[in-house]
């Protein structure tokens, strides 16, 4: 593979998942580590990542959040206003962070009267603009990679709370469930899921059939998935015959 292709992909793959480690790219793309820590170090100098140590992370993801840097804005849109659709007035809701989940906090209805939780300081933000939604932070040691609270603190908040809906935005998902690239997060979103009665999660077509290290759940414990395509996408024919819902 040659360095321009490289990169390519190495972006790619921060632009799905937020975060990459160079072990990681190193077996995939089967360079040396150090190959892989130049690519990086090139990438970062051009002000195209944010350079970490064991890999790197998103650049737009770590931007205040502007619509202009957010990677597949228009489709991260559409399933916010799907997402919408779902929230009735004096729900409790819990929601992790995520560009995804930011665009939705930005469209809620101004009529909503609502209950938000998170632990996400973006989107924290933006239900606190909205004039009728109550929002309760739920601080712990902030994670740089997601920007969202993570540790003990956190889960023993999320576990004193019953909601109605969770919405989930992921790092990957395929025919075994969820999965995340971030052990801590991984534990916050296992929290979220078990005290909701219902778990929505919320991705880009492009991160459907992809898989990250760490396992978040199962399709057992998600009743619907909501992307930027249509229902009738084949692409989707296991997770419906799993019994998860499709918008």
């Amino acid at each position: 593979m040659l360095k321009t292709e490289r990169q390519a992909y190495i972006l790619r793959k921060i632009d799905l998942h937020n975060r990459v480690l160079s072990s990681d790219l190193s077996i995939e793309i089967n360079v040396s580590e150090d190959t892989i820590r130049r690519d990086l170090n090139e990438l970062a100098e051009l002000d195209k990542i944010v350079k970490v140590y064991g890999g790197a992370l998103s650049k737009s993801f770590h931007s205040s959040f502007l619509r202009s840097d957010v990677y597949k804005a228009d489709g991260k849109k559409i399933i916010a206003e799907k997402a919408v659709s779902l929230v009735q007035h004096d729900m409790f809701i819990l929601t992790t962070g995520g560009t995804t989940v930011v665009e939705m906090a930005r469209i809620l209805p101004a009529g909503l009267q609502a209950t938000f939780f998170t632990g996400s300081i973006p989107a924290a933000y933006e239900y606190a603009q909205h004039p009728n939604i109550q929002v309760i932070f739920m601080g712990d040691r902030i994670s740089k990679s997601s920007q969202i609270a993570v540790g003990g603190e956190a889960i023993s908040r999320i576990n004193s709370i019953k909601a109605d809906l969770c919405f989930l935005g992921i790092n990957a998902i395929d025919g075994a469930g969820v999965s995340d690239n971030d052990w801590e997060v991984v534990q916050v979103k296992q929290s979220m899921i078990k005290a909701s009665k219902k778990t929505v999660v919320l991705s880009i077509t492009e991160k459907i059939n992809t898989r990250q290290r760490f396992a978040v759940c199962g399709l057992d414990e998600i009743d619907t998935i909501i992307t930027d395509s249509g229902p009738g996408n084949p692409l989707f024919e296991g997770f419906v015959a799993a019994g998860v819902k499709l918008l």
